[in-house]
């Protein structure tokens, strides 16, 4: 069985957007090149990639290109050929076509066809965008975050999750710090729980 790993640079206060649509852009971020290594790594290990619509579509508008931008340094070229090469499931119910390996998956049942997706995949499964990433773990289908920290605090913003109130207990599985002052945290999702009592 597969593993859904929602995977996302966040503030200090977990925070992925500043502004509607900066979409990984931020001033905030530090993404310099060791970072972008580490991704590029950690991507190419992947079995699939499970994108929402918005998110997708921002990956799509930039990263096709840049493998053969030259202006780009090569470790964004490489990231491009990664995500492009690399099978992607897009979950939406508007888009009806997608380039680049990649299916839909969309329609009332989405969530019952990823749970489906999840038995028959071996390997990891990344997570892209909020909303299916809340979507998810509602479902009690996420299994783990990769947090990338960046030593900000927005104090407004997006948060981690879309309108998600209930507590979730952590496992740390892996860390590291990174030159930039960028911390890499990843916890598996242990429990989803209703209540506390």
């Amino acid at each position: 069985m597969g593993r859904f790993v929602y995977s996302m640079n966040v503030s200090l206060d977990l925070r992925i957007e500043q502004v509607p649509g900066d979409n990984g852009a931020g001033e905030w971020l530090r993404i310099d090149e060791e970072l972008h290594r580490e991704a590029n790594a950690r991507t190419r290990e992947l079995a699939l990639m499970v994108h929402g619509r918005v998110f997708y579509e921002v990956m799509e508008e930039y990263w096709p290109r840049a493998p053969h931008d030259a202006s780009l340094p090569d470790y964004m070229r490489e990231y491009g050929e990664i995500w492009t090469a690399k099978p992607k499931v897009l979950v939406s119910r508007t888009r009806q076509t997608a380039d680049h390996d990649t299916r839909i998956i969309g329609g009332d049942d989405a969530i019952e066809q990823l749970a489906a997706l999840r038995a028959q995949t071996d390997g990891i499964i990344s997570v892209g965008g909020a909303t299916l990433a809340t979507q998810l773990l509602r479902a009690k289908l996420l299994d783990e975050l990769m947090l990338w920290t960046h030593p900000a605090y927005l104090g407004f913003g997006r948060p981690l999750f879309d309108d998600y109130d209930k507590p979730i207990d952590f496992e740390l599985l892996e860390q590291r710090t990174l030159r930039s002052g960028v911390t890499m945290h990843r916890y598996a999702i242990s429990e989803v729980s209703e209540a506390r009592t």
